[in-house]
């Protein structure tokens, strides 16, 4: 076997086809990365041999089947197998495309199915009560600044990824839209109505008169004018729900699940919904049906005479 198709070179250049050719996130192909060193250590621990000279081509359906159950053993959820379970599935399918292997063992591997679980949202009411700018500073640019995060992560649908990388040249007030970069760098573009437009001019003023300069890389910053990162978004989404709000998810990723139910309950059409959340498949989007008809179970529960009979 050649240095070239070495186990650990083909795994690196499998990641780099991740990055470079499929636009994966940085996150992903490090998830990526850490899988399948972690498959490779497998395989040469039950192998009993060095990872450089393990032979790609001749692992088996059985050889997968059995980190499955050591995965499974060891506590992690089925999700997780089944994440790790495609992860090598995609690299074998890599191997057969572009180097010439002949089976993909990881095709015929069946693993348990993951029990549907729903996404947490949070009730419009307390959504809007959360989101209300009484007691607002609105000449205190931390505290506008964290407000607006939170409004836009609602009314746009943006994951929390897509609000700290959002550009500033891509929020245009004068089309009333924000072009926002989500998974795969695929661009979408995101409407806006006056009341966002006129929270984003004074932003920006703010802005300009803290950080010094009347534009920045990207929208949201620091009063140093540095980009806000993940940590100190949730902490801002956190202060902002906490003690307003009953569900226990107080998360960006819970405001987008919010606005996308809360667009279903007021009528939205589902294809355009999907649109604004970025979503490749529909049925991403369908699950945000079952959600609005749990509520109007629960609402047909609590109030229709014929269900409190019992």
């Amino acid at each position: 076997m050649t240095a070239s198709k070495s186990a650990k070179n083909l795994a690196a250049q499998f990641i780099a086809y991740l990055s470079h050719e499929l636009n994966y996130s940085a996150r992903t192909t490090e998830s990526y990365r850490k899988i399948l060193r972690e498959w490779l250590s497998f395989l040469s621990v039950s192998g009993k041999t060095d990872i450089a000279d393990l032979d790609l081509a001749a692992v088996t359906s059985g050889d997968i089947r059995a980190w499955a159950v050591v995965l499974s053993e060891s506590g992690i959820t089925v999700r997780t197998v089944r994440w790790k379970m495609s992860a090598i599935r995609s690299f074998f399918t890599y191997l057969c495309r572009y180097h010439d292997f002949k089976l993909n063992p990881a095709a015929d591997v069946n693993l348990a199915s993951v029990p549907k679980r729903l996404p947490a949202f949070i009730l419009q009411a307390e959504t809007m009560h959360a989101l209300s700018d009484n007691g607002i500073d609105r000449d205190d640019f931390t505290e506008f600044r964290d407000h607006l995060i939170v409004t836009m992560l609602y009314e746009t649908g943006m994951r929390a990824a897509e609000i700290i990388g959002l550009e500033d040249s891509a929020v245009d007030m004068a089309r009333h839209e924000l072009r926002v970069i989500g998974k795969r760098n695929k661009e979408r573009v995101i409407p806006v109505g006056d009341a966002i437009c006129d929270a984003i001019r004074r932003y920006r003023m703010l802005r300009t008169r803290t950080v010094g300069v009347s534009a920045t890389d990207t929208f949201f910053v620091r009063p140093d004018g540095r980009p806000i990162y993940y940590g100190l978004l949730n902490r801002v989404v956190h202060k902002a729900l906490d003690g307003n709000v009953s569900s226990a998810k107080r998360s960006p990723h819970a405001l987008r699940h919010s606005f996308a139910t809360d667009m279903l309950n007021n009528g939205a059409d589902i294809n355009a919904v999907q649109r604004l959340l970025g979503h490749a498949s529909l049925a991403t989007t369908q699950i945000y049906t079952h959600i609005t008809y749990r509520e109007l179970q629960n609402n047909y529960k609590l109030a229709h005479p014929r269900a409190l009979k019992d």
